[in-house]
């Protein structure tokens, strides 16, 4: 497995239409398109800083993954996401590492990523996504 990069940091936040205004108008950063990923049951709007970007989270569901963090930790980082060279191989290194992965096989991700998260049991309390993008 080899990280490339850190693709992006996952923001959950309650609206996205009254967080953009904070990352867009006052930081100045570039909307990149705003997305919804059923699977996950999110909206996600990027902003690119420099060679990564900032995702914000919208829960698209009140049982949603982004809907349950933020009921038990309020808006905030969510996860880290790791570029990766190789989604399969790199779930593979990190079940033989002993990893807990929340994700066995790759999923879709927004922006057409394919993603594998890790147990944030495994990774000193943060979860981290690995992600798999054809740019």
């Amino acid at each position: 497995m080899e990280v490339l990069k850190l693709d992006h940091i996952g923001i959950a936040v309650k609206s996205l239409d009254d967080a953009l205004p904070f990352w867009r108008d006052v930081l100045g950063l570039k909307e990149a398109g705003i997305e919804v990923v059923e699977e996950q049951k999110v909206r996600v709007a990027f902003l690119p800083v420099g060679d990564t970007e900032v995702e914000l989270l919208e829960s698209t569901d009140e049982d949603g993954p982004i809907a349950r963090f933020i009921e038990k930790n309020g808006p905030g980082v969510q996860h880290l996401a790791f570029r990766v060279d190789d989604i399969e191989s790199a779930i593979a290194y990190m079940l033989e590492k002993g990893m807990r992965m929340i994700d066995s096989a790759p999923r879709y991700g927004a922006g057409g990523a394919r993603i594998a998260f890790v147990h944030p049991k495994s990774s000193q309390g943060v979860l981290v996504e690995l992600s798999q993008r054809e740019d």
